[in-house]
């Protein structure tokens, strides 16, 4: 059953976000993101073309399951009349919980059509698309992602103009899109951006650990957590998180059996969601499956392994060799 926005919106607690990720966050990992606690989901950014013209990778961009709501479809693009049609069509498609807006996006192939965090630089610009998706939306609730600035800090500024237009909750990413992802996230920025607007701020950047969770809660006034490139190698970072704001004993580490077992689950729900097309699934997890080795003991020697791996076979076999006294743990 779908939450109405408002639900999740104003949530009085900490609600913790998935971030969208290309080529990350489908609905398989979004899925096993949500049993581990993840509140909210958001699909990967699709182009406001791509929904107009309805084609096959679309469509995939799109699905989802009923046990994923509440649940965002993000567009991006720079034409206030596309995207609004856009956010018509895929409310009527799919309907989804929200419509996400991404001015946050620093890849060139995005800012060079003036998309993502381009609109960062062109106040006009970002106010007129997101009036224009506002008013397309009508009753469903429009949020936006942005990061702290181009090259400069103007995240207070975008954000009260995007409160103006009546987006109802933002995400801010604590870098300039200059900065990509090196240097580190500015919690004071997003800090500033809490304190200057009404509707809810979730905060993005860093959240590594739930020690680190809990201190940006405490230090910000944001409504909600928003994890992306930890999710990627450590996604029961949500359950650690949420048993910390919960006040319980914090979650023993994942030891390499039970992460084994997690990979190896989530390689075998890839091959379903791929129709049983096992080659095309492994070689779509194999760039899931090095980021899931990071922090392992021989991880370059793993990665090595899986980013040539073609089957589930070679995937379990790789664990047994990495649990050489664990034989018969990991589940057929």
């Amino acid at each position: 059953m779908s939450v109405d926005g408002e639900t999740f919106f104003m949530s009085p607690f900490p609600l913790l976000y998935l971030a969208p990720m290309a080529g990350v966050t489908n609905t398989v990992f979004r899925r096993l993101c949500k049993e581990l606690g993840a509140d909210v989901l958001t699909t990967e950014f699709v182009s406001a073309e791509g929904i107009l013209h309805r084609n096959e990778r679309t469509k995939r961009y799109l699905e989802f399951h009923p046990d994923e709501r509440p649940l965002g479809v993000q567009l991006f693009g720079a034409d206030p009349e596309h995207l609004a049609e856009a956010a018509r069509a895929v409310i009527g498609w799919v309907a989804p919980d929200f419509i996400d807006l991404n001015f946050g996006c620093p890849v060139n192939k995005v800012v060079c059509k003036n998309g993502g965090s381009s609109l960062l630089r062109d106040a006009p610009l970002l106010a007129r698309v997101a009036r224009a998706v506002v008013a397309a939306a009508g009753t469903v609730p429009v949020s936006a992602k942005i990061r702290t600035g181009w090259d400069a800090i103007n995240a207070v500024e975008n954000a009260k103009i995007l409160e103006g237009e009546g987006i109802r909750r933002i995400a801010v990413h604590g870098r300039t899109k200059d900065q990509g992802y090196s240097g580190e996230a500015d919690w004071e920025v997003i800090g500033s951006v809490a304190d200057a607007v009404r509707i809810p701020v979730v905060g993005n950047g860093d959240i590594s650990s739930a020690e680190i969770a809990l201190r940006r809660l405490r230090e910000t006034n944001v409504s909600g957590l928003m994890i992306g490139r930890t999710a990627m190698s450590h996604p029961w970072i949500f359950s650690e998180i949420r048993r910390a704001i919960e006040g319980k004993p914090a979650q023993p580490p994942f030891p390499p059996e039970r992460q084994w077992e997690f990979i190896l689950g989530h390689c075998r729900k890839e091959i379903e969601w791929w129709g049983g097309k096992e080659l095309l699934a492994m070689k779509a997890m194999r760039a899931r499956l090095m980021a899931y080795t990071r922090g392992m003991p021989g991880g370059p020697r793993l990665r090595e392994k899986l980013q040539r791996v073609e089957s589930l076979d070679q995937v379990r076999e790789i664990a047994e060799s990495c649990l050489p006294d664990k034989d018969g743990f990991i589940r057929p």
